[in-house]
């Protein structure tokens, strides 16, 4: 399946009606005293909207890339006014501020951070004319994620292996990308080390158990989909063929979760995950050689997963559409 200007249009709409949307608002925010009692635009004057942090990082990276990719776009004019409204050096200091606040340390980590480097990367290669005047803004910030994400990963002795925000798997796939893009091979020398040191040893994976109730994410494949970056292309065939032995027979991971309730911000989550699951197969399985039963078992399952996730992107529930785009364009953009 490929993307539509239609598709990507509508998905850019979400985001464009949702980052200067402040309420409802999730925030995860320590008080140090009765003064830091504030507004979430107060907070962050450019990540307020999208429901919490996280979703408004990434919803500005979804509408870098939209642009970016498809030039057409008729939502052109208003992504370059978002952009100039809000990256202006005075929030981005302020963004930074936030985060150099005492008892702030493990704000948005790691989920939050590597959306952060990633947009700075989106940035970076988008062509825009402004885009390079957006970037030097938030440059500061990034170079405070960039140096937590050090002191972070190597005193961090277990992965966290979850479905959710603290995945380290995720977060570090995102960050190599990064890392990769600007040619910082101190940064990408942590990421390789902490994963191999994390995942290298892993066989027999328990896929089987998964999905948790509240998941967008699969602790299995975002792993494999790392260590397919990680490792050379003639190791990583052997390497996932221990991780995932018998893999066509793992049902629960092959076929797509059901949603109960698309409006519950929890449960709905597993739409997300449907299509997560699809970027990570569609990519894991280009990383084996093309006769390995496993590469068609992916692909075939990852046709399935965006064939029931694609249509709860767009469904009048907040709940899913102030985020779940993002996994949509992940799943769906052409391989690179």
């Amino acid at each position: 399946m490929h993307l539509t200007l239609d598709q990507v249009s509508a998905f850019a709409a979400l985001p464009l009606r949702s980052l200067r949307h402040e309420y409802p608002n999730h925030i995860m925010h320590v008080l140090n005293n009765a003064d830091d009692v504030l507004s979430p635009r107060t907070l962050h004057p450019v990540f307020y909207g999208c429901y919490d942090w996280h979703s408004a990082v990434h919803g500005y990276w979804l509408l870098a890339r939209c642009a970016r990719l498809y030039p057409a776009l008729p939502q052109q004019a208003e992504i370059t006014a978002l952009f100039d409204e809000h990256f202006t050096t005075a929030n981005m200091q302020q963004e930074l501020a936030y985060f150099q606040a005492p008892g702030r340390v493990s704000f948005e980590r790691p989920y939050g951070w590597a959306w952060i480097v990633a947009l700075a990367q989106e940035l970076d290669t988008w062509q825009h004319p402004k885009a390079k005047t957006w970037l030097a803004a938030m440059e500061p910030l990034v170079a405070e994620i960039r140096s937590h994400v050090f002191s972070y990963f190597t005193k961090l002795s277990y992965a966290i292996r979850v479905g959710t925000h603290y995945n380290s798997a995720f977060a570090l796939k995102l960050i190599l990308d990064f890392a990769r893009h600007r040619k910082d091979a101190e940064l990408e020398s942590a990421v390789v080390n902490s994963a191999c040191r994390y995942f290298m040893g892993d066989s027999n994976y328990p896929a089987h158990y998964e999905p948790g109730g509240d998941e967008f994410l699969s602790a299995a494949l975002t792993e494999a989909l790392l260590m397919s970056d990680v490792l050379e292309a003639d190791v990583f065939p052997d390497w996932f063929a221990q991780y995932l032995p018998a893999l066509g027979d793992i049902e629960r991971l092959m076929n797509p979760a059901d949603v109960s309730d698309h409006s519950d911000p929890k449960i709905a989550h597993l739409n997300g995950l449907n299509l997560s699951r699809a970027w990570c197969m569609k990519r894991i399985a280009r990383r084996l050689p093309e006769a390995d039963p496993a590469a068609a078992i992916l692909s075939a399952a990852a046709r399935r997963h965006i064939e029931v996730g694609l249509p709860n992107v767009v469904s009048g529930e907040y709940a899913g559409e102030h985020w779940l785009a993002t996994f949509a364009m992940l799943a769906l953009e052409p391989l690179n």
